[in-house]
């Protein structure tokens, strides 16, 4: 018992040390190479000692068996042989505490990591969701001013239409999704009002299934798809045309659509304007690989932009 005593005792004292070494050389952050040949080093030289200690203690209280009293004139050789003991105990202590640090810095680093995206993705959303062409706010306040005189109960509902998308936007960012019947509600002020600057060059359809109205969708994101339309296929056209908004079930999908008079010119691939890289940007943070988007020349004069969502049984 007394010499697996002195063991033990001179290993947790060892060990302490050895930890406090490891501490303050900063072993666990360098690199693996230098990791592996300074763990070695550190080992041998904590064996020797230990294995020295030992002997000494052995000595003092007479506990050597017969082999090593033999050689006790050669107490260098008795420290060497007694090294070999404590080595395989340091170098199991130094595994055991170096594989215990790894897995908790991986750890650390994989909750960092997740929550890094979390906060990318919260400001990504954040960015997307807050977006509102300025130019339509102006287009919309000229047309207001001009009804002022002409016809003041239109400016009144103009300037009701108009807070109702700005307070959606703004309010955006709080919510992941909405109903399809408050996003449609908000899509509808915003074509009232570009119908007031398109007039007769406008005409408006909904072709909407009444079961999709409780459907989740993402704020602001048809409403993008109208706008797009607007921008890059009404207004592009002299004699103007038509704004189709689909919403129907398909093959276990709900189907989001906006039709409108025009031509694709190059936005096939979503990399030229905000609201087309911004839908399928936000789509895939949302939902990822569960939703698509595309857009496509449906006939020589009409465009197609088209979501599919994941339908929720509510």
């Amino acid at each position: 018992m007394g010499r697996i005593g002195i063991f033990v005792a001179l290993g947790i004292i060892l060990t302490h040390l050895m930890r406090l070494v490891i501490i303050n050389l900063n072993l666990l952050q360098k690199k693996l190479e230098k990791q592996l040949f300074q763990f070695i080093l550190i080992i041998s030289i904590f064996s020797l000692v230990g294995s020295f200690f030992d002997m000494q203690l052995l000595i003092k209280y007479d506990w050597l068996n017969k082999r090593e009293k033999e050689f006790l004139d050669n107490k260098a050789l008795l420290v060497f042989s007694g090294a070999f003991s404590f080595f395989v105990y340091y170098f199991i202590w130094n595994a055991i505490y170096f594989m215990y640090h790894y897995i908790s810095k991986s750890r650390k680093q994989q909750l960092d990591t997740l929550q890094l995206e979390g906060l990318v993705k919260e400001l990504e959303l954040k960015t997307i969701k807050a977006h509102i062409n300025p130019h339509f706010i102006f287009n919309s306040l000229n047309s207001i001013r001009a009804l002022v005189d002409e016809n003041p109960q239109r400016a009144r509902e103009a300037v009701t239409e108009l807070s109702n998308i700005l307070r959606s936007s703004m309010q955006a960012d709080k919510m992941e999704t909405v109903t399809l019947e408050k996003e449609l509600s908000i899509v509808k002020d915003y074509l009232a009002l570009e119908n007031m600057r398109f007039e007769d060059r406008l005409k408006i359809e909904y072709q909407i299934d009444e079961d999709t109205l409780d459907q989740p969708v993402p704020p602001m994101m048809l409403q993008t798809l109208v706008e797009n339309a607007i921008k890059h296929g009404i207004s592009k056209q002299i004699s103007g045309g038509v704004v189709k908004v689909i919403s129907d079930f398909k093959n276990d999908y709900h189907e989001l659509a906006v039709q409108n008079t025009g031509y694709l010119n190059g936005y096939k691939n979503c990399e030229e304007g905000f609201g087309l890289y911004s839908t399928t940007n936000r789509l895939s943070l949302l939902y990822g690989n569960r939703a698509r988007f595309e857009i496509k020349q449906m006939s020589p004069s009409v465009v197609e932009a088209k979501v599919l969502l994941p339908v929720t049984t509510i």
